[in-house]
């Protein structure tokens, strides 16, 4: 199949997947007790924007990065047109500089930094046999810490970038008040990397959502070690999902960050 043809399928795909009518109500639903009026989100690895919208709808400032030139032209159109929402064509990782990211035009939401993905993933999670990294490009690379810095810091960071979440928050030393980093079965050494790095930061407790459901998989949040206990125990019916992890209330009573309230 012809490049741009393939592309413009996959676009179609997650354009489907993520813009579907009804979908946002519930992301906002789902993320109100994190965003609220005047508050500071990141999207990394915002691919079309679908949370960026709901941040936004929720009153929120956004900065959205997405390093994929043609999903980055479709989440202008769809989001960044907004003077609420800056877009950024970078990466984010532990260092500032440049990173080669392997693309795939099918499904343009795997594309990733990971270095063994490619080579790796679909012999360690059989749900992702179909995908196939069928180009790459250099790509300029920021860290959190530098978006902090020119931005403030943020109440949410989503956290969506197919195996590299490790190395991005490698580059942040300021707690933020909530996040969410996607895991992936069979990578799962990844995962745990990050409640490590997260629990280096803060006090933060966690919980879980499986795929793209809208409930947590726990009536209470758990410290890192019960969440670890679940990802190594708890999700052989499951293929990806996003580990939650916020600071416990009484960690973060006098953080300041870019909200409103600040």
């Amino acid at each position: 199949m012809w490049p741009r043809v393939e592309l413009w399928l996959g676009l179609v795909r997650s354009l489907v997947i993520y813009w579907r009518p009804g979908r946002q109500r519930g992301l906002r639903d789902f993320y109100r007790p994190f965003v609220g009026a005047g508050d500071l989100a990141f999207d990394i690895g915002a691919h079309l924007g679908d949370r960026t919208q709901a941040f936004r709808k929720l009153g929120a400032r956004v900065v959205a990065l997405e390093p994929q030139p043609a999903v980055r032209r479709w989440l202008v159109r769809l989001v960044g047109r907004s003077q609420d929402v800056s877009v950024r064509a970078e990466a984010v990782g532990r260092a500032v500089g440049t990173a080669r990211l392997a693309l795939s035009r099918r499904t343009p939401s795997m594309s990733s930094l990971a270095e063994d993905w490619p080579g790796s993933l679909a012999d360690r999670n059989p749900a992702f046999r179909g995908v196939r990294w069928d180009d790459s490009l250099t790509v300029p690379v920021t860290t959190l810490d530098a978006l902090i810095e020119e931005y403030g810091l943020p109440r949410f960071c989503k956290i969506d970038v197919e195996g590299y979440e490790a190395e991005v928050l490698a580059g942040l030393s300021h707690p933020i008040r909530a996040l969410s980093v996607e895991f992936v079965v069979g990578t799962l050494e990844v995962t745990e990397a990050c409640i490590q790095r997260l629990d280096a930061l803060g006090e933060y407790e966690f919980n879980l959502v499986e795929g793209e459901k809208r409930s947590f998989i726990s009536p209470r949040w758990l410290a890192s070690d019960e969440m670890v206990a679940w990802l190594r125990g708890g999700t052989m019916s499951v293929s990806s999902g996003d580990v939650y992890a916020r600071l416990r209330p009484d960690a973060d009573a006098g953080a300041k960050d870019g909200s409103s309230d600040g």
